[in-house]
């Protein structure tokens, strides 16, 4: 299965998942825009690409509780945030304008600017 050579441990792939599941509705929500973006990236090995999710849901957990914005946190071009996540984690990859502007769009519902930009 393609999600497996991906994710690798399927087992902490799910306790991810459930970690974003009970962030606020606002930060999930940004939190798995930036997850389907990361998918376009090649990671390093099944070990980083599970490291990675697991660290951008301690990103937003800890956002959430700290009540930081999530503009704060990803800032005015969600991509470019993504991008450089994803350096400490990739080999390479690449992101089309058309997940960029998915991106972008997730990240405005997640903080109610849609219609922004």
């Amino acid at each position: 299965m393609l999600m497996s050579k991906i994710i690798g441990d399927k087992r902490r792939y799910r306790q991810y998942k459930e970690r974003v599941k009970r962030l606020p509705e606002d930060y999930r929500t940004a939190t798995e825009a930036i997850e389907r973006y990361l998918m376009h990236f090649v990671p390093a090995d099944n070990e980083s690409a599970i490291s990675e999710f697991e660290d951008l849901a301690e990103l937003f957990e800890q956002a959430a509780s700290d009540g930081t914005p999530i503009r704060e946190v990803v800032g005015d071009d969600p991509a470019e945030f993504a991008e450089e996540f994803a350096r400490n984690y990739t080999k390479g990859g690449y992101a089309p304008d058309k997940e960029r502007q998915r991106l972008l769009r997730g990240i405005e519902r997640a903080t109610g600017e849609q219609g922004a930009g």
